[in-house]
Formats: structure tokens, sequence, C-alpha cells
């Protein structure tokens, strides 16, 4: 059985290897990679058999540098602290890479949703809150959606926060449209990958249209950038979910299989090939989109994997071996803290509306995130070029020159 990953040494070695590109100081590379504050809570709950059951939740601030802390909060039975930390650094990567006014953190609860009732969920996220809101702030920390975590949750959330600290929608992104959420925020980290994806195919002399689409995970992230690829003439010829995956040579209905999933909560059922999880990823395809867990393609995987591209929708879905791996095969890889940073960045404007007490149109908001996530792939691709990297150390590069920069303009050492 292959060893555990972790994933917050995998982001350091990747941090480093941006930083050994830039000659950063040494007491730089500390400052910027011990995460300001960490938080772990027990969180006790009565389950509706009557027996009480203690969940372990955590919360890692890693940066506020440039704003305040960003970042989701998942639940889900893997999460631990090295899990959080890795996902809080790069946070603080992909708002600076994007260049919108946040740092980064992520959190989490050691849990399984699915085994849980609506009840038991609440409970749980109400008695998180309550143990764990002093960290949070609408200028200090705003916690946001991730695996297994939705609009209602996010309710919930603001209104635990809100009963203690006077009514604060926006302490939390991601919420229902009616208690202040944004317009385009369900879609948004879809539709940043699929116009990530769209510009680097370009790029790398790939026709979006017509290109043969392999995708891994087929929830929130994954279906709808299934259907933005779908609309710009892309084929999806395979999907998977935790249910198993499925194959159609000619391409899925996207529209379908997205409705289908969603009264279905699963693609397990929908017309297909039905084919192993694990040859999903080594199918034959232009573009292979990894969209649910991490650590999918690994040491033992990579050489298998007959994608021209790897699209990272998922955070960290390539090992740091297996990102090595690709590179030596010429396997272009689009780095997550670029590609699926089209949901941080609608938060930002959800968060800004929410400030402003002010609702911008739908119309707005798909704009400027066109704008931003077009700039910063344009940045990306520049960098690379300047200094002769591949595309993920081009995206750290940006994004720690912005950090430490603001480090050092702030000084306080």
């Amino acid at each position: 059985m292959p060893e555990k990953i972790n994933n917050y040494e995998n982001t350091n070695r990747l941090f480093d290897k941006a930083a050994d590109a830039l000659d950063l100081d040494e007491e730089m590379r500390i400052l910027l990679k011990t995460p300001f504050r960490e938080v772990r809570v027990e969180v006790p709950i009565r389950m509706d058999d009557g027996h009480m059951e203690i969940f372990i939740g955590y919360r890692v601030q890693h940066s506020g540098a440039r704003g305040p802390m960003k970042g989701g909060l998942r639940y889900h039975p893997e999460v631990d602290f090295d899990e959080v930390r890795s996902l809080a650094s790069l946070m603080t990567w992909k708002t600076a890479l994007v260049n919108v006014p946040f740092g980064g953190a992520k959190g989490g609860i050691s849990c399984d949703p699915h085994q849980m009732s609506m009840r038991e969920q609440e409970s749980l996220t109400r008695k998180f809150i309550s143990r764990i809101g002093f960290c949070f702030g609408l200028h200090r920390d705003i916690p946001a959606p991730d695996v297994n975590t939705n609009a209602q949750i996010m309710a919930w959330i603001m209104d635990q926060y809100s009963a203690r600290y006077g009514y604060t929608p926006g302490i939390v992104t991601g919420k229902p449209i009616e208690l202040g959420g944004s317009q385009g925020r369900e879609a948004a980290t879809g539709r940043g990958v699929s116009i990530v994806t769209q510009a680097a195919a370009r790029d790398f002399d790939i026709d979006i249209k017509g290109a043969r689409i392999a995708l891994q995970g087929f929830g929130n992230v994954g279906s709808y950038t299934a259907l933005f690829l779908q609309e710009m003439g892309a084929k999806i010829i395979a999907v998977g979910d935790a249910s198993g995956s499925i194959f159609n040579g000619d391409g899925f209905d996207v529209p379908a299989l997205f409705d289908y999933s969603r009264q279905h909560r699963t693609i397990d059922g929908f017309d297909g090939e039905p084919i192993a999880s694990e040859a999903l990823i080594e199918l034959e395809c232009d573009i292979l989109i990894p969209a649910a867990l991490g650590n999918v393609i690994t040491q033992e995987n990579a050489e298998q994997v007959k994608a021209r591209m790897v699209v990272e929708a998922a955070n960290s879905p390539v090992t740091t071996i297996g990102d090595a791996i690709l590179n030596e095969r010429g396997i272009t890889v689009v780095p997550d803290i670029l590609a699926n940073a089209g949901g941080v960045t609608v938060s930002y404007f959800e968060w800004a509306q929410n400030i402003q007490e002010f609702a911008w149109e739908e119309e707005r908001i798909n704009t400027d995130l066109h704008r931003i996530m077009t700039r910063a792939y344009d940045e990306v691709r520049k960098t690379m070029k300047a200094r002769d990297v591949n595309m993920r150390t081009a995206a750290f590069i940006i994004a720690i020159q912005r950090v430490a920069a603001a480090e050092r303009i702030r000084g306080g050492l």
C-alpha cells in the first residue's frame, strides 16, 4: 500500500522551487511558509440516535499580509492538520496570483457528512462556529464552501456568528442569494477553470472545439466546468465521481448529465460505458481535468497519463513527484492556484458587495471574473517565458513576489 502523502510537505517543495528561482533569502522563506495561527477544537454533538459523538475541527490561518485571510471549510473523514496547512498555504498563493486583496486560510472537520442527517450537520456546524468563531471576522478571516459543504452550511455559519457579533453577512462567502450571496458564485470555480483551460489550449496548440476531455470529479466544480467547456465546443468523453466513472467516445450530453447528477446526487445510472476510476486518469484524451480530491496523479500512475494537458481544477491533485514526471514527459500542467482561482475571485466580489451593501449584476461579475482570470493566466505565461520555468513554478513566483513585497513594506520585524 502506498505511503500516505504529506500534502503540506508537497506544497512547501513547490514553494521552495519557486523561491530558489527568486533567490529568496532564508528569513523571508521561513516567514512566508510559517502559518500565522493554527486552531484545533473538539466538537461534541448529540446524534439523532441519542449518543454523543466528538468530532475534531481545524482552522489554519496562513497569511494576512495582503488582506483578510480567506479559505474554504471542508467536511471529510481525511481532514487533518497537514491537509489544512497545505490548503491554507495554497490559498495565500492563489489570492496573490489573481491579485485580490486577501490572504490565505483553510479549515475543516473530520467527519463523513454523507452519514449524517441535516440536523446533525447543522448542529455540528453551529457548535464548531461557537468554538472557533473568535478566529473569524469581516477583516480577519472569511470562510467559504469547500468539499462537502455548500450554501446552506454557509448560511448556518453566518447565522451562528451573527447571533454573537451582530448581523454580518460578509463573514462568509458562498451564501444563498437570499442572505447576501453573490450572483455567479456557485458556478464561479468551474467558469474560471473553463476560462483558463481555453486560454491554455490555445497557447499549446489544442483546438478547444472538438477537444476530448476527461473529467475526474463531477461535483460543483467539475459539473460547471463540463457545462462551460461543452459550450466552447469541447467533448466531455469521460466523467467520474465517488460512485465510479463512465465513458462516451462521442461526448456526453452534458446538460442532461448535469441535471441527472443534481437530481440523484451521483452520476451512477447515467447512460455511459462504465470504466475503472484508474482508467479515467489514463484515457487517451487532449485534456485531463482532476476536479475532486487531491493526490490522484502520483508517482504510481503519472507515466500512464496520456492526456496532452492536465488542468488542476481540484486542490493538489498532482503530487510533486507526479508533477515532475508529467513535466519530463512534456505534458503541460495548469496549476491549481491558477486554474481553480475563479471561486475565490467571486468570493472577493461577494465580500465587497456585502461591505458596500450593494448587489452587482451577474453580467458584471462574469465579465470581471473573465478579466481577472485572463490577466492572471497572461502573467503566468509571460513569467514562464522570461524565466524558462514551467507553469506551476511561474505561478508561485508571481504569488511569492507579491506576498513577500507586502511583508517587507508592512515591516515590524
